[in-house]
């Protein structure tokens, strides 16, 4: 176990570094934006949920790029990776289209939300900004899946943590005004963050045209059109990837967009536990990308004993580090809610949440693993039902009934956002069992098949 552990920290560790850089962006933000003002912290809290969804839900169908490299890579079929990336760039453009149309006119989910007019205007502005930094976004989903797949998350990592420094000073400049700017608050960030954005996807394409890694691929050797075989494969596997990933986000999003009628200091502070969870996550999901490139590249080879085993480790080593970190937050919470924000009300209304971000975090390790280490089997559709039972039935219904306190009958202490932060946490608890489960069907299903072709190479 200790090999696989440290081929996965080898790998895992520039992506933890670069995942902490971007989730720090959100960290940044919530943080300075809640000195700024309670109202455009709250504005920022429901607009990135909303930004947030139409994101992964997109890059989702983009990120079925990296399993099908990490095979052809583990294969040695190098030219065909050039391809696929050639018609990920074209399924970029299709999805941005889509994407651009949500975040520009939001109108109605706002609406479906109930936000009160001090929120709607900011909130609008967010969106609106950030549209126009969708398009580079999904460019550099690309660039990271194919830099993942074939092992040097490095590459990444660097751009990443050079997108963080520069992202402190746009903050400062943007939210707070200066040098004839004026202060735009929590649409500052959102402009800061676009800039960048298209910084990253700028520099990500030129590597890939100069790194000698990327060479062999001969991605931008010629142009080539749509083609539709390849395109259907990507998008056969990348619906219900990205599917599972909006699903997932979506729970968050719909539990902030019901969150909100609870009013400002609520919604403020749920998005101060929100933003906890997602610095957590950021360990387990690096651990499961490293996992899934290794189960892939040796599923490519055809080596399934070792996929199985490879994903076996990265589960535990994952769910272990959870539990450290649900120890430590359990013992600092007091301190790290006051990093966030010095106002009274908002600290009381996080505090109970982030005790509750302690279980939610080790639920959430094992599902995000499970997960990955399937889509490197190529597997997606059924991940993505148990996901929908799992986190709209059980976490938004559930939520509902218990923060809405529908029937009448539910303590107090488990209604309002305390009511969603503990359904949404069974929710990922079923979720992780059932992807659990399905693995061990999944990799079997692989062994099977290996030694039957061993006994007869013909079949």
């Amino acid at each position: 176990m200790f090999a696989d552990a440290r081929k996965i920290a080898g790998l895992a560790w520039p992506v933890l570094i670069g995942q902490l850089a971007i989730i720090a962006f959100g960290v940044i933000d919530t943080a300075m934006v809640g000195r700024y003002s309670a109202v455009d912290l709250a504005a920022l809290g429901l607009g990135s949920s909303i930004y947030i969804s139409v994101y992964i839900g997109l890059t989702g169908i983009l990120t079925a790029l990296q399993p099908i490299t990490a095979q052809l890579y583990g294969a040695g079929r190098d030219t065909e990776i050039g391809e696929e990336v050639r018609q990920s760039l074209w399924l970029a453009l299709a999805l941005n289209v889509i994407g651009f149309l949500i975040l520009f006119f939001p109108e109605p989910i706002l609406h479906l939300a109930r936000v009160p007019d001090a929120l709607h205007e900011r909130t609008l502005a967010y969106l609106r900004i950030l549209a126009f930094g969708l398009p580079a976004g999904l460019i550099f989903r690309i660039y990271s899946s194919i830099t993942n797949a074939v092992g040097q998350p490095r590459l990444v990592m660097i751009l990443q943590v050079g997108a963080l420094l520069l992202k402190f000073p746009l903050n400062t400049w943007f939210i707070f005004g200066g040098w004839g700017v004026p202060a735009l608050g929590g649409p500052g960030c959102a402009l800061a963050s676009t800039a960048i954005n298209w910084g990253l996807a700028t520099v990500g394409m030129v590597l890939l045209t100069r790194v000698d890694v990327f060479r062999p691929f001969a991605i931008f050797a010629h142009f080539c059109w749509p083609v539709w075989r390849r395109q259907a494969a990507q998008l056969r596997l990348g619906i219900p990837m990205g599917l599972s990933y909006l699903i997932e986000v979506t729970s968050y999003t719909f539990m902030a967009l019901f969150i909100a009628r609870f009013g400002t200091t609520t919604l403020a502070g749920h998005q101060i536990a929100g933003n906890i969870g997602a610095v957590l996550y950021m360990t387990p999901l690096s651990i499961g990308i490293a996992a899934s490139t290794l189960v892939a590249q040796a599923l490519g080879a055809g080596r399934p004993e070792a996929a199985r085993t490879l994903s076996r480790h990265g589960i535990v080593m994952a769910v272990s580090i959870a539990c450290c970190y649900g120890a430590i937050m359990l013992v600092l919470r007091p301190y790290i809610i006051k990093g966030y924000t010095p106002d009274a009300q908002v600290m009381t209304a996080a505090m109970p949440l982030v005790l509750i971000v302690i279980c939610y975090h080790l639920f959430d390790a094992l599902q995000i693993t499970t997960a990955f280490v399937l889509r490197a089997y190529k597997v997606a559709v059924v991940p993505t039902v148990i996901y929908a039972v799992a986190l709209w039935g059980v976490g938004l219904g559930g939520g509902y009934l218990l923060g809405f306190d529908v029937g009448g009958v539910i303590p107090e202490w488990l209604t309002g956002a305390r009511g969603f932060w503990v359904a949404n946490t069974a929710s990922l608890a079923i979720a992780g069992v059932g992807l659990l489960i399905y693995w061990r069907v999944v990799s079997e299903r692989y062994l099977r098949a290996d030694a039957t072709q061993a006994v007869d190479p013909a079949v």
